[in-house]
């Protein structure tokens, strides 16, 4: 199976945060947070749609004006995400600039900000270029389990931890692989053809067995139809594994609380990007910071039987000593060592 989404640390362990997530298959990428991206090259920046932020601390946020400084003046339309306060936070670092020659711009590109709170409402405003990024359009919704998006292929989930203020850790949550089996369809007599690529989003979209499907093809000018139910094609044809799952955590206090929703969120990922920003032998400094060791890291990639964990965040405190930090959180996700 060929991933679909490939991640990456967009920088060292001890500079700022950021995880690049590609798609293989279209001119799009998403981002973990948004510290200075400087290191992307521009191509990649600019097939950004979306970006998820932790929280507004500088190390998390201070990409935006790149970002902001490469959009601009092109049809483009980002939207971002952060905890409670964020979408005034945006307004402010537009604000900061002078845009008294936008209106002469051929193109229009659009910020769109949502704030996220801990009862499910989701507060977006939009900050058009052509109107000098002033507030413009709001609405508010209602997330549900913390999905705060559903596409076709994936789904993005977030998760509320305490780090003296609110920090949102992510997942990236792809839906079940669909793979075609040709060579069986071939044997039923069914031709390759667009409905090969219906069957799949109806299958990834979890419609019900017994719905009714048409498969068709042309034959010599003429359609040629053969009518099934969803579950006969699946169980004759398809092969249906579960999609990748890609969880970010960082700047989290070890609490019950807070171990409980990254084990949740992260259970069972195929990467797990978590902070690790302390030894263990500091771990009451790591306690008043708010942020965990690498330790407590290392355990919780365990607890949640992730297949590859990749520590980030490291304290500049221990500067040249990266190595050891790998190795306690290594031995806690039981490997020796962690993954990079």
């Amino acid at each position: 199976m060929t991933p679909q989404f490939h991640p990456n640390l967009v920088n060292g362990p001890f500079d700022d945060p950021a995880v690049y997530v590609d798609f293989l298959y279209e001119r799009r990428a998403l981002l973990f947070d948004l510290g200075d991206i400087r290191a992307l090259p521009t191509r990649k920046i600019l097939r950004l749609t979306h970006v998820f932020i932790s929280h507004a601390h500088i190390d998390h946020f201070i990409g935006f004006d790149h970002l902001l400084r490469l959009f601009l003046g092109r049809e483009k339309r980002v939207h971002l995400y952060g905890p409670p306060g964020f979408t005034s936070r945006v307004e402010h670092r537009l604000a900061s600039y002078t845009w008294n020659l936008v209106e002469s711009y051929p193109s229009d590109f659009t910020v769109v900000a949502a704030e996220l709170h801990p009862d499910g409402r989701c507060l977006s405003v939009e900050f058009h270029c052509l109107d000098g990024f002033r507030r413009g359009y709001e609405q508010t919704e209602q997330l549900h389990d913390g999905i705060l998006m559903d596409e076709e292929t994936f789904r993005i989930r977030t998760a509320f931890l305490d780090h003296g203020i609110a920090s949102l850790a992510y997942a990236l949550e792809e839906k079940n692989h669909v793979n075609i089996m040709k060579n069986r369809a071939l044997e039923l007599g069914l031709p390759t053809g667009p409905w090969l690529a219906e069957l799949k989003r109806e299958i990834v979209r979890g419609e019900p067995d017994d719905k009714p499907f048409r498969a068709w093809w042309h034959v010599a000018g003429n359609v040629v139809e053969r009518h099934f139910t969803l579950g006969e094609l699946k169980r004759a044809i398809l092969n249906i594994v579960p999609g990748q799952k890609i969880a970010y955590v960082t700047d989290s206090a070890y609490t019950a609380e807070n171990a409980a929703r990254i084990v949740n969120l992260a259970r069972g990922a195929d990467y797990l990007f978590i902070e690790a920003a302390f030894l263990d032998a500091d771990r009451e400094r790591a306690g008043e910071r708010s942020h965990l060791t690498a330790l407590q890291a290392g355990l919780l990639a365990r607890q949640a039987g992730v297949a590859r964990a990749i520590p980030f965040h490291f304290s500049p405190r221990y500067k040249g000593m990266g190595d050891t930090l790998r190795e306690e959180f290594g031995e806690m996700t039981g490997t020796g060592r962690s993954a990079t």
